[in-house]
């Protein structure tokens, strides 16, 4: 995973807390996550990663799972709360990907 996004490994091991956080959040306060999902979909669009690896990361977070899973149910409330989760996410960063925040993260006038 390090190589691939290009982010130290303790960076990474944040993420994936609150990654982990986010999934039990969605369950506890869904209607306050949704609402910090969407200024982290904005955070997302302004340091231009691409929406499509919102699923490999959720394919991958999930087989790592498994392997630690208590049950095939907690597999899949996991799953479905980060599938959830970065769908809201893509759909934020497509919405907010303008042609200006394109130009500033592609840096080109052109665009």
């Amino acid at each position: 995973g390090q190589d691939h996004l290009k982010q130290p490994a303790p960076r990474l091991h944040f993420i994936v807390d609150k990654v982990l956080t986010m999934t039990v959040d969605m369950y506890m306060q869904p209607a306050e996550l949704v609402f910090k999902l969407g200024a982290l979909g904005l955070r997302h669009v302004g340091y231009g990663v691409p929406s499509d690896l919102f699923g490999p990361f959720v394919s991958a977070a999930v087989e790592v799972a498994k392997g630690v899973a208590s049950s095939a149910e907690a597999l899949e409330a996991f799953r479905w709360s980060l599938s959830l989760i970065s769908r809201i996410l893509m759909r934020v960063v497509c919405e907010g990907s303008t042609i200006v925040m394109r130009a500033i993260n592609a840096n080109s006038a052109k665009q």
